[in-house]
């Protein structure tokens, strides 16, 4: 254990000293060298640095992954089985037209900086989320809000359009964590909110560490310090673990080295499912991909189980819609584009590219997206779709692909909860303008029965699958590997996040 209190003693002669005093000193010295010594302090590997530290100003997942739960903290949280669970707001009561909601704010808590934490910090940040110039990557969240009202120091009223079934989930995610007037514009290099940990320091292409934070509204965590080490290659991942210089990579880069960290007493292996949607995602908006007959021709190109058996080495669960299948409203439309290269073929030519074309497949580092992309380049090769593989890193993604759309095709996994209202966007990378999409995703807003929700979610399903807007192709597994004794890891990732807070080694 890191936190053992190292004790040498040097040889000398015993003489003059009784047999009992010896048995006595030395159990001094197993005692005061830690051996019941709880370990307080941890190192998480993870494959992708954020590009800052701002949930609020980024659509990076990192990002969440580093300060969700841990250092920002939102009126909702999700909690490790996806629920939607109290945080800042400990109560709330809707009216009964389901026009506006009130929330009942803890109180007592305070920011980072010291600064309390009131009913005009929950009107600042989500105001600041919805204004015209907010870089938050999924304002789509505050859609219907019309006020903000305080009515005291822990009391907040949110007025809407019409009534939001999904306010709590949408209140949930990272993107909607509460801000601190005084601290916002510098959260992205020194992140200030009112979670158990603090921010410590950032060394860039390294690693961010956090503290624990005396001051925590809640049940203070077991951890004092918490290390998230960047490193980006599987090689060197698999070599920090053995070597214990990381103690828990959550989200593991080589699943080949599964196998092997199985067998080894020292390790834990932790799968579980994300709501990661790994999509061949296709600029719907440029030619050839605006013609619906060569998108499904590309879905009918992909193998997805050669993909992810290929790629991932077997962990994954085949998709053929954008939707998580652990939901209970999941329908498997994996049918609907089936591996059938002839098939393919037929399209293309009736398309008009009975002889294929030349395309780009942009790659960002991702193992399963890097090792997928070249499965994915090989199976187009197959029915004429020549794929020029162009990798990328994650910044140059995020600049290129997702904010100035530039790209054919590209590989990633989605990894917010419950996404499929991105379809409904025309300003989405996907460039896919679908107002039947809209349609469905404003009637999903302004129902809170899940009967009715599960039947809007089902046809939003079957729209996106028949048009065909991307490649789906497997739900990422969470494949962790972890010290054997440490407890308290999410096994499953309802977001995604490195929820710290209940985090213990075991003696």
């Amino acid at each position: 254990m890191r936190d053992e209190m190292k004790v040498s003693l040097k040889r000398r002669p015993l003489t003059g000293w009784p047999v009992r005093a010896v048995a006595v000193a030395v159990g001094l010295v197993v005692s005061a060298g830690g051996a019941g010594a709880q370990q307080t302090d941890i190192t998480i590997g993870m494959q992708l640095e954020p590009p800052n530290l701002d949930p609020t100003g980024g659509a990076a997942q990192a990002i969440d992954e580093v300060t969700y739960a841990n250092v920002f903290e939102g009126l909702t949280r999700f909690g490790p089985d996806g629920s939607v669970l109290p945080a800042l707001a400990e109560s709330w009561v809707i009216a009964p037209d389901g026009l506006s909601w009130e929330f009942k704010l803890r109180e007592g808590v305070t920011f980072h900086d010291g600064t309390p934490f009131t009913a005009e910090d929950v009107a600042f940040s989500i105001e600041r989320a919805m204004a015209d110039d907010s870089t938050n990557a999924q304002k789509q969240l505050f859609e219907g809000i019309n006020s903000v009202n305080v009515l005291d120091d822990y009391a907040v009223e949110i007025g809407l359009d019409a009534p939001k079934g999904s306010l709590l989930f949408n209140l949930a995610w990272g993107d909607a964590v509460m801000v601190s007037p005084a601290s916002a514009e510098s959260n992205a290099s020194n992140p200030v909110g009112t979670g158990p940990f603090k921010f410590s320091e950032w060394v860039q292409g390294d690693h961010v560490e956090l503290v624990r934070n005396p001051d925590y509204w809640g049940e203070a965590p077991k951890l004092e310090s918490v290390e998230f080490r960047f490193i980006s290659d599987p090689t060197a991942a698999f070599a920090a673990m053995m070597a214990g210089d990381v103690d828990a990579f959550p989200v593991f880069p080589a699943p080949e080295n599964l196998a092997q960290f199985e067998a080894d007493p020292r390790f834990s292996v932790i799968v579980g499912s994300t709501e990661g949607e790994t999509i061949l995602a296709i600029n719907n908006g440029r030619e050839p991909f605006s013609d619906i007959r060569v998108r499904e021709a590309i879905a009918h190109a992909i193998d997805r189980q050669e993909i992810i058996d290929g790629a991932m080495f077997g962990y994954g669960t085949p998709i053929g819609t954008h939707f998580a299948p652990h939901n209970p409203a999941y329908l498997d439309l994996t049918g609907m584009s089936e591996h059938d290269p002839e098939k393919a073929k037929t399209l293309l030519a009736e398309a008009g590219y009975p002889d294929g074309f030349s395309t780009t497949l942009m790659l960002p580092p991702p193992t399963y997206a890097r090792r997928g992309g070249e499965i994915v380049a090989a199976q187009l090769r197959e029915v004429g779709i020549d794929a020029e593989i162009i990798n990328i890193e994650w910044a140059q993604w995020l600049e290129q692909v997702f904010k100035n759309r530039d790209y054919d095709l590209t590989i990633v996994s989605h990894t917010e909860p419950m996404d499929i209202g991105i379809y409904a966007r025309k300003d989405y990378y996907f460039n896919h303008d679908d107002p039947v999409m809209r349609t469905l995703m404003a009637g999903l807003d302004e129902t809170a029965d899940e009967t009715e929700r599960t039947k809007i979610l089902q046809a939003a399903e079957e729209q996106v699958s028949k048009n065909y807007v991307n490649g789906f192709l497997f739900q990422l597994a969470k494949t962790g590997v972890a010290d054997a004794r440490i407890r308290g890891l999410w096994e499953n990732a309802p977001t995604a996040a490195n929820d710290m807070s209940a985090v213990y080694w075991e003696e």
